[in-house]
């Protein structure tokens, strides 16, 4: 599987994640080609302001791995991450990050504060924005569309 087919079981658990009444974002974290975390956001399912999509995979692939770094892992999210979110990405030292939709209001990457390019991140992943941004962009806009009916 590639960079695509990765972003698809992003979207996939970014789907879930509407069905459970969640903010539709999905995230999947790749290492040597193969998934080794996968999940959508939590956040009222847990009642945990943290139960971001991003922060979820890398709790799950880190105690998975029985290490705290995943250096050399990728992650796939469908929304750019938030700035807690690239903290994050910045300290378990995740070499690429793919996300889909970018965030104007929200997001701490390309937009926002631009986290990886400050003098006080530690580490910055490789960024590759847009992978499947319309796909992403279309379940946002529906799933916030219908909570405005």
């Amino acid at each position: 599987m590639i960079g695509q087919g990765f972003m698809d079981l992003a979207l996939a658990e970014a789907k879930k994640a509407a069905e459970r009444g969640e903010v539709p974002v999905g995230a999947v974290l790749v290492l040597d080609g193969e998934v080794i975390a996968r999940d959508g956001n939590r956040t009222r399912e847990l009642n945990d302001v943290t139960a971001h999509a991003e922060i979820l995979v890398i709790r799950q692939a880190s105690q998975g791995l029985s290490r705290e770094r995943l250096t050399g892992a990728d992650l796939y999210v469908t929304l750019e991450p938030c700035t807690m979110c690239a903290t994050a990405i910045s300290f378990a030292r995740l070499r690429r990050l793919y996300f889909a939709a970018e965030d104007e209001k929200g997001g701490a990457v390309t937009s926002g504060v631009r986290f990886f390019s400050q003098p006080t991140c530690h580490h910055a992943p490789d960024v590759y924005p847009g992978l499947a941004a319309t796909d992403a962009t279309a379940l946002l806009r529906k799933f916030f569309a219908a909570r405005r009916d």
